[in-house]
């Protein structure tokens, strides 16, 4: 089994930035690719980014995309999202989620753990 942990969110004005960590329990992650989702209340949970095991593939949102930059460390098994110029419209609880394929995908369905996620507050 393998533990996902997200850390890193919090409260910040628009146009700031936050980096989000997600540190999984086992080598296996490095394995397989990883992912960033996050959903606002109400909302279904939404793709955010995406990379791959190696980490030379990666996809982003068309709603992030310039401003989001995700990352990994395999020898750390972790994994990052950097958030520049957030916006309101970014505050949501964030997810980090890993295993299943070497491929990064854009469905939550394509990924088998997931963190507890961690809450970005984007104030206006």
């Amino acid at each position: 089994q393998v533990q996902v942990v997200e850390s890193g969110g919090g409260l910040v004005q628009a146009g700031g930035s936050l980096r989000l960590s997600c540190a999984a329990s086992r080598r296996t992650f490095n394995n397989y690719a990883m992912g960033w989702f996050r959903q606002a209340p109400g909302q279904e949970r939404e793709f955010v980014a995406a990379v791959s095991w190696g980490g030379g593939v990666t996809y982003y949102a068309d709603s992030v995309k310039g401003r989001f930059t995700i990352s990994r460390d395999n020898a750390k098994n972790t994994a990052y999202l950097q958030m520049n110029s957030l916006k309101p419209e970014d505050t949501a609880v964030y997810y980090c989620a890993t295993g299943r394929a070497a491929v990064p995908g854009v469905h939550p369905h394509e990924y088998v753990y997931w963190g507890r996620g961690t809450q970005v507050t984007v104030s206006s």
